[in-house]
């Protein structure tokens, strides 16, 4: 039986937490940047968790089941 590849842009885009959690990039920080306040940009650099409903779609990407 082959090997089962990961998803490769699944795995540029996400990182692991010590603890095991999904890191994700916030979206709309991209381009179009000039309507958007200094302060919604200052929030979409940061990264968060990714949601407990995506968790598994997420984790078949980067075939972690």
């Amino acid at each position: 039986m082959p090997k089962v590849k990961t998803n490769s842009g699944a795995k540029k885009r996400f990182t692991f937490t010590g603890t095991g959690k999904i890191k994700r990039h916030h979206a709309y920080h991209s381009h179009i940047l000039t309507k958007k306040t200094k302060k919604q940009k200052r929030n979409l650099v940061h990264q968060t968790l990714v949601d407990q409903s995506n968790m598994k779609q997420v984790r078949d990407l980067l075939r972690l089941r």
